[in-house]
């Protein structure tokens, strides 16, 4: 296995015991590929949940540029809400974890085909 293969086992493992999902692994992969070279920097790799920026960052460039959805009080509300599900007190939030529980919230799996 790559290290690309270790890292999805690992967001698999986070979406399993930390956020209490099945993941669906076909589309963990996908997001994760999406997410490009930035999984392998630890600091890209996360997602600084206390951070306002760093979560205007996630709702402009993938919740509005990726998925296609429209500027709105319910997309800072999913961001909020998968931050929660993955435990706030959780120190690495992965960006490829976050993001997979974003696009099936708001059942966007078809950007990824």
């Amino acid at each position: 296995m790559g290290k690309r293969d270790d890292l999805i086992a690992q967001y698999a493992d986070d979406l399993k015991n930390k956020c209490g999902m099945t993941p669906d692994m076909d589309l963990l992969t996908k997001v994760t590929i999406g997410c490009g070279p930035s999984i392998y920097n630890a600091d890209a790799s996360t997602v600084a949940g206390s951070q306002k920026s760093e979560l205007e960052t996630v709702k402009e460039n993938f919740l509005m540029k990726k998925l296609g959805l429209k500027d709105g009080p319910e997309l800072m509300e999913a961001i909020d809400k998968a931050i929660e599900t993955y435990g706030k007190s959780e120190r690495n939030k992965y960006r490829a974890v976050v993001y997979y529980m974003l696009t099936k919230h708001f059942g966007k799996e078809s950007a990824y085909s």
